[in-house]
């Protein structure tokens, strides 16, 4: 079936974790298809995590759902035992993140929480104030992807990830600059403090992913 194939895919190119970008299945509003969906996907990744990811509109997503229908679609997955991590955006209401890092946290699963700028980077301390609020707010894994416009982009956002390293976190962090010019973030920022990278099999989800082999032949030569 579909949904197994493209896993498979994944699998064998071999990803650390597996993201469903559920914003781009086109019957993300209907709950049910998107549970046999996920229970499928899960089947063929046996073992490997899997994040569930519905990225909005407002930061760069394909489908726009409300915020009831949004907090439902990740309290169903992280409660439906198929998904091991959930994606929440940092710039929805407070008691309702809480409330869904709580149910996530209570079923076992990790919260990675995001927040995407596709217009622009933030300045260095901007980047900080908000990594550090995801950290606040519960979030396992605090991320934050940021579009530069000059190369100077790039170096307050590895900049802004080995000071947030150094003097803040408390749990492992992701950042990276989107775009060609951000590229060198995705393959060094490990070296800065960024805990993950994403990589790419077939179509890219986010302007800059590199494919996952090439990613990992970089990263092998820099480690």
């Amino acid at each position: 079936m579909r949904y197994w194939g493209n896993a498979h895919g994944l699998v064998d190119a071999g990803a650390d974790i597996i993201e469903w970008r559920v914003d781009h299945f086109a019957q993300v509003r209907e709950m049910a298809q998107v549970m046999a969906a996920l229970a499928e996907i899960r089947g063929a990744l046996k073992a490997l995590p899997l994040l569930f990811t519905f990225r909005s509109k407002k930061e760069g997503g394909e489908t726009e759902l409300s915020d009831e229908a949004y907090f439902a679609l990740n309290r169903e997955a992280a409660r439906s035992g198929l998904v091991d991590v959930i994606d929440i955006e940092l710039f929805n209401d407070e008691a309702q993140i809480r409330s869904l890092v709580d149910d996530a946290h209570a079923a076992g699963v990790k919260v990675i929480m995001s927040n995407h700028d596709f217009h622009k980077t933030p300045a260095q301390e901007d980047i900080i104030y908000r990594l550090r609020r995801m950290q606040d707010l519960g979030a396992d894994l605090p991320k934050i992807a940021v579009m530069p416009q000059s190369p100077q982009d790039v170096l307050t956002l590895l900049a802004a990830t080995l000071t947030m390293k150094e003097k803040y976190a408390t749990r492992p962090l992701i950042t990276m600059s989107m775009g060609k010019s951000g590229g060198v973030s995705r393959v060094t920022g490990r070296l800065f403090g960024s805990a993950m990278t994403f990589g790419t099999v077939g179509q890219a989800s986010a302007p800059g992913q590199i494919a996952i082999a090439k990613l990992r032949e970089v990263m092998d030569i820099l480690s």
